[in-house]
């Protein structure tokens, strides 16, 4: 008797290259349409377009550190992107629940990758606020991080729980 191999969820990494594509589309439309610093309302009063830049990671943890954080987050980048990939292998094509928040990491990570490897920095252009209180600068692969972040907490606690056996 041969099994025969159950098809895998590598093919959600096209969910990744999509997320990859749109985030860097959007931050060349960023880097000739936006000026620096200045804010453009699109919704008054919550939402601009405000293009910055990030030396660091999420809300700019360790944007002072002097340079190494470069290096330490495209490896980081890379190596959760790796794991991410290997997990993917594993998780049967169908596991939309495991898969979609894997593959929007994946893309996220890379995304912001790009970035620092090609501009030694991430570029941001999202800013939400409500009146005077305003939520840090962030694009689209910062956005696909952050919902596959929340994917994989809330699929996780939501999952049926395996008997022991």
């Amino acid at each position: 008797m041969v099994l025969k191999p159950r098809p895998n969820a590598l093919s959600w990494l096209l969910l990744s290259l999509l997320v990859l594509v749109l985030d860097q589309l959007s931050k060349q439309w960023v880097l000739t349409s936006l000026p620096e610093y200045t804010a453009i309302p699109v919704i008054e009063g919550f939402w601009n377009w405000y293009r910055t830049y990030n030396t660091g990671a999420a809300f700019s943890f360790l944007s002072d550190a002097g340079g190494w954080q470069k290096w330490f987050f495209t490896v980081l980048a890379f190596g959760i992107s790796g794991l991410l990939a290997v997990w993917l292998s594993r998780t049967p094509r169908g596991d939309w629940r495991t898969a979609l928040p894997f593959a929007l990491v994946i893309g996220g990570a890379i995304g912001n990758v790009v970035d620092r490897l090609q501009h030694g920095h991430v570029i941001d252009f999202i800013q939400w606020h409500w009146r005077d209180h305003y939520w840090p600068a962030f694009n689209i692969a910062d956005a696909a991080i952050v919902g596959g972040a929340i994917g994989i907490a809330l699929f996780g606690l939501l999952a049926p729980k395996q008997p022991k056996g």
